[in-house]
């Protein structure tokens, strides 16, 4: 019987240096495209280096987040389409950093990968880079590891780091919160980057063929085209209101829906009731219900129902808040009001 030949080179072993070079060249426009006042150095280095300009700040707090993309990757791979979850990626981050109303200033990528093709780690570093431009932060630097024998060739998984800076005095931390304050709710774009566990249980699993056939419900888009729609990134019309209005309290609605979320920015004594039938939810919402055998309650705690973002203020400065959201795009709702309560979120 013949040995088996043992690998004589890295690259034989599975893990190819010389693709991670190139991958690294393919982005590196992707990446300048990022740059913003504070980036020192080039991408390519061993750390990324940041001086923050805090001209007018009493006292700069810096405010840091991280998360991943979760099974939303599935769908990608699925579809051999990997230039939206980036977005997504810098979205969870920078939406979680916002909450304390703090600006992104930089951001930091991981991605593990079965099998490094250049092409498509330069793929996924573009939607990183655009999910940079969109939330204001440069893209200072990041890790790609080739797992080769711990994960499939195709596979690969995403996380990411942001930091933000804020005054301290300028930090929302809902502690303001009043009973009366008003609840505002901004849309989302769709399921953005949870629940896609279920979903895929739901509406994936099996009928993979069907994911990029056009349906009449999704208004001639595909199925795989909604569920790959990245996640909104708040961050420049949330920043631009703050500049003119006091907010109370804000909360990103990642998993654990409106629920968890809103309840999370509640002080003591105090509650949030959501009118439920105050918003116009995706028609994605109505597919996943219309296929899962659980409760609306357990909807509202599992997904966002297309609300993105929450805000609490007092209901005198919301109208010209809401006016102000509008102007910069978003879809403004007025969803509910603070009560006296536990600190939970109660639906009307």
């Amino acid at each position: 019987m013949s040995e088996e030949k043992r690998p004589g080179s890295y690259r034989e072993a599975g893990v190819d240096i010389r693709e991670g070079a190139r991958a690294v060249e393919l982005m590196r426009e992707a990446v300048r495209s990022t740059l913003r006042p504070g980036v020192i150095g080039e991408i390519g280095g061993f750390g990324g280096l940041f001086a923050p300009h805090v001209a007018g700040m009493r006292e700069p707090v810096l405010v840091s987040g991280t998360d991943g993309v979760g099974t939303k990757l599935k769908i990608a791979q699925l579809l051999g389409r990997h230039d939206t979850v980036g977005v997504d990626l810098v979205a969870m981050c920078a939406n979680d950093v916002l909450v304390s109303g703090a600006e992104p200033l930089f951001f930091l990528d991981y991605i593990a990968i079965g099998k490094v093709r250049a092409e498509k780690v330069a793929s996924i570093v573009a939607g990183i880079a655009d999910g940079c431009r969109q939330a204001g932060c440069a893209l200072l630097g990041g890790e790609t590891a080739e797992h080769p024998g711990v994960m499939e060739p195709e596979d690969y998984d995403l996380s990411g780091f942001c930091v933000g800076l804020v005054d301290r005095p300028d930090i929302v931390d809902g502690s303001g919160i009043r009973e009366g304050d008003v609840v505002l709710g901004l849309a989302s774009s769709g399921l953005h980057s949870n629940g896609f566990s279920l979903v895929r249980k739901l509406l994936v699993e099996g009928r993979e063929d069907e994911l990029a056939l056009p349906r009449i419900d999704l208004g001639g888009s595909s199925l795989g085209e909604v569920l790959l729609t990245p996640t909104r990134i708040y961050v420049r019309p949330i920043l631009a209101l703050l500049g003119q209005k006091r907010v109370a309290g804000m909360a990103h609605v990642t998993g654990g829906g409106i629920t968890e979320n809103l309840a999370r920015v509640l002080p003591e004594g105090r509650s949030a009731r959501v009118v439920r039938e105050a918003w116009r939810m995706p028609k994605i919402f109505d597919i996943v219900s219309g296929a899962a055998e659980v409760s609306e309650d357990e909807l509202y705690r599992t997904f966002n129902m297309g609300i993105g973002f929450c805000l609490v203020m007092d209901p005198k400065d919301a109208p010209e808040a809401a006016a102000l959201l509008r102007e910069q795009g978003e879809t403004v709702y007025e969803i509910g009001e603070i009560i006296a309560g536990e600190r939970e979120v109660v639906y009307a």
